[in-house]
């Protein structure tokens, strides 16, 4: 299914219709603001072996992200961080960023494994911070791309719905996406440090 939502002003009925699969142990595509992402319900057992299984991998081995609606969102998966991090976080984000934090248990049983570290995003875009609100809770996300590839059918909706349509419950047309991926910051220890130089400008 591929619904089209605008993004200047999401259509509450449409984020809604979404939030209902995902609940439901559906997978989607969204957009965020740099390229489109797979998203399961955290709280959705079914629909987070899915997303493995689309990205084929073990869930318990997975390295998927959460998009979380705010800072008090991610503190409650993570262990208490630095301020020195904090002042990191809430000066980048919402943003084209992706931090590796300190996970905390509840993570762990979550993916049913020993995961010591989680991938935090929150998006600066209408369309996703309106799905995490809905949902009440993080979203499990990957990015729709193979390996460090990125090409038309990663940004553009009509062609990811030709590739996935079939693997997916629904995608959301969102306009074409970014086809720059997100700046991915390890702050596990003091010495912070980036990953991966995408989209975002660390400033710290």
């Amino acid at each position: 299914m591929l619904i089209e939502i605008v993004g200047n002003n999401p259509d509450s009925r449409k984020i809604k219709q979404l939030v209902n699969i995902l609940k439901n142990g559906g997978v989607a595509v969204i957009p965020t603001d740099t390229i489109y992402a797979f998203v399961a319900s955290l709280h959705s057992k079914k629909g987070m072996e899915k997303l493995a299984k689309i990205k084929k991998v073990k869930l318990k081995k997975s390295k998927f992200s959460l998009i979380c609606e705010n800072l008090s969102d991610i503190s409650s998966y993570t262990l208490p961080m630095d301020r020195s991090v904090f002042r990191i976080l809430s000066n980048s984000l919402p943003g084209p960023f992706t931090f590796i934090l300190n996970a905390s248990n509840k993570v762990s049983k979550l993916f049913a494994s020993n995961r010591k570290e989680v991938g935090v995003r929150i998006p600066s875009h209408n369309i996703s911070k309106a799905i995490v609100k809905k949902m009440g809770h993080p979203l499990v996300s990957s990015s729709v791309h193979d390996e460090d590839e990125i090409l038309e059918y990663n940004t553009d909706p009509n062609s990811i719905f030709d590739r996935f349509g079939n693997q997916v419950d629904i995608i959301v047309d969102g306009g074409y996406g970014k086809n720059v991926a997100s700046t991915i910051v390890d702050c596990t220890s003091a010495d912070i440090s980036i990953l991966r130089q995408g989209m975002g400008i660390l400033n710290y």
